[in-house]
C-alpha cells in the first residue's frame, strides 16, 4: 500500500485534533497546532486541515443535532466518541467545504472508520452520512 493521499492524511489529522480537544479540553488553537506539527504537510493540506478543523469546531453542535435526528433506536450518548467525531468532521466537510464532493467526504469517512474504529463503525457511519446526503437537497440552496 502506498502513501495515503494528502487529503486523507489531513482528515486523519483533523480527527486526531478533534479527539485531542474532546479528551483534553485544551485550547483549540493549541490542539490544531499540535496536529499540524505531528507530520510535515504541504501548504494545501495545512490549509485543508485548518479549514476542516475550524468548520467541525464551529458547527459541532449543529452537526451533532444532525446526527441525533438520524439515530434510529440508538441513544446519542452510546455512539462511540471516535464515530461521533468522525461524523461531525464528515458532515462539516459535506456542508461547509465547497471544494469536496459529498460522496468523496462520505467514502473517506467510511474508510477512516474502517481503519480507526470498530468493525460495525463503517456501516454505521455510512448509514448516517448517506441519510445526511439524501436530505441535503431539502436543506441546501444551490
Amino acid at each position: 500500500m502506498g502513501k495515503a493521499h494528502p487529503r486523507r492524511q489531513g482528515r486523519e489529522a483533523v480527527l486526531q485534533a478533534l479527539y485531542a480537544y474532546e479528551i483534553t479540553g485544551e485550547d483549540r488553537k493549541k490542539v490544531l497546532k499540535d496536529a499540524l506539527d505531528r507530520k510535515s504537510y504541504d501548504d494545501n493540506t495545512k490549509v485543508f486541515i485548518s479549514e476542516l478543523f475550524d468548520a467541525a469546531m464551529d458547527h459541532k453542535d449543529w452537526c451533532e443535532e444532525e446526527i441525533k435526528t438520524r439515530l434510529n433506536n440508538w441513544e446519542f450518548g452510546r455512539v462511540a466518541i471516535l464515530d461521533r467525531l468522525l461524523l461531525v468532521e464528515a458532515i462539516s466537510e459535506i456542508y461547509f467545504m465547497d471544494d469536496v464532493p459529498p460522496k468523496v467526504s462520505i467514502s473517506e469517512a467510511i474508510e477512516i472508520a474502517k481503519e480507526y474504529s470498530t468493525e460495525e463503525s463503517s456501516g454505521f457511519v455510512n448509514g448516517v452520512l448517506d441519510n445526511v446526503y439524501k436530505s441535503m437537497g431539502k436543506d441546501v440552496k444551490d
